[in-house]
């Protein structure tokens, strides 16, 4: 370990993580002192990862961090996550980022401070990559001079902040790449609750816990967008038919638009969410190359509607994984089965239930017919604690069933999670 460059070992250390256990890991011998001050690139400051963090008052945690981090002379990733403290003054916060804004190029911040500030100024811009940002407001942004010539990864929780400063923000950044947004603040210049957004370099787009009347976002190079616990009333993508993923989670929105062009698309997953199917069928139905179709827990808004499993096997002919869960009904189960085309390329299929019914197996037993390369079959369900008889029985028959379909199909490994 002696003849370690020193080099060496300030990467060792911004590899242990915890600030804590690198102060430690530095106290070794005037070596290791020595890499900690000169060559330590990474530290992190992480309220989960010591409990006598908990224990100091903000102003006692304020010099610990002041020292330590004025103690390093090449920070290139600094993050300060002190979510269950309590508030900190602002003043110290600013020296930090003043101290480390010539070298940082990755700056995780969530510190609830007792004034606001801007803290858009106060960072360095020029190198800064990623920046992650919780529990502070963001005003002001003035994007002709205060640009992230540098920044690909964007990260915004709880923030507060105006959707006219959110779009500049976003032209202030020419190479951003990832782009996140949870639960935001948005201060809005009319009565109207919509936003408009434009970014030509945004690649993945993550929204969580967010409501708007109208939004629409301008991406010509999307390619992922996930939405979780969403209500829009109009959700819009402008852009060239880029977008290869699409997840939508437990989101309500009356009119959904990605685009014409979704020849790309090799993801669809839609969890917990209200569907039109022949819309949305239309909306994706272009995807040749569709390689994965998930539609769990989705309410039909027709009654008479169901997953056309003929349309799918025809117009997505490259599906390797298909997962269904739905409420099945008599008169719709038999409609959905119709059908000579084949899901020749599916390999894992996974099947769900909420309330299990004698149509399941039957259900189970047509798809599987469809499947004839199929590998892995998954069966989700909900077991309830308190059951009758007439529901032991059916559990009992489903049970029957599923055994002699493996011995029928002994390719097939069947696997079960219950809930």
């Amino acid at each position: 370990m002696e003849h370690l460059p020193v080099e060496v070992i300030g990467n060792i250390l911004s590899h242990v993580g915890s600030a804590r256990d690198v102060v430690i890991a530095s106290a070794t011998c005037k070596k290791w002192r020595e890499a900690w001050c000169n060559h330590l690139h990474t530290l992190s400051f992480n309220s989960s990862d010591w409990p006598i963090y908990h224990e100091l008052t903000p102003c006692r945690l304020e010099i610990l961090i002041t020292q330590t981090i004025f103690q390093t002379r090449a920070l290139q990733c600094l993050t300060i996550f002190m979510d269950d403290v309590d508030e900190f003054s602002a003043a110290p916060v600013i020296a930090w980022l003043m101290y480390t804004r010539d070298s940082l190029r990755q700056l995780r911040y969530n510190v609830r401070t007792t004034s606001n500030f801007n803290i858009i100024e106060k960072c360095g811009r020029q190198k800064l990559e990623v920046l992650a940002l919780a529990h502070t407001s963001i005003t002001g942004v003035e994007p002709s001079y205060q640009k992230f010539p540098c920044l690909r990864s964007l990260s915004l929780c709880y923030v507060s902040i105006s959707a006219l400063d959110l779009s500049l923000l976003l032209a202030a950044c020419p190479k951003l790449e990832n782009l996140t947004i949870v639960n935001p603040e948005i201060a809005m210049s009319d009565s109207q609750a919509s936003m408009e957004l434009s970014s030509s370099s945004v690649k993945n787009f993550y929204v969580e816990s967010f409501g708007l009347d109208k939004f629409i976002l301008e991406a010509d190079s999307l390619e992922n967008l996930h939405l979780k616990d969403c209500t829009f009333e109009v959700f819009e993508i402008i852009g060239k038919g880029s977008l290869k993923v699409l997840k939508i989670d437990d989101v309500s929105v009356i009119h959904l638009d990605i685009g014409e062009n979704t020849e790309n698309l090799e993801i669809v997953d839609v969890c917990n969410f209200t569907i039109m199917w022949p819309k949305f069928y239309h909306m994706i139905s272009k995807a040749s190359n569709l390689s994965k179709l998930r539609l769990w827990g989705v309410v039909f808004d027709d009654e008479d509607e169901v997953v056309d499993l003929e349309t799918i096997s025809v117009c997505f002919p490259r599906l390797a994984q298909l997962s269904l869960s739905y409420d099945l009904r008599d008169g719709v189960l038999h409609y959905g089965l119709q059908g000579p085309s084949l899901l020749v390329n599916v390999v894992v299929l996974e099947l769900g239930w909420t309330a299990i019914n004698d149509l399941f197996s039957v259900w189970v037993a047509g798809l599987l017919e469809r499947c004839p390369n199929l590998k892995r079959l998954v069966i989700h369900g909900v077991v309830s604690e308190v059951k009758t008889h007439e529901e032991c029985l059916i559990f009992a028959k489903f049970t029957e069933t599923i055994l002699q379909l493996g011995r029928k199909y002994m390719n097939v490994k069947i696997e079960f999670e219950y809930e």
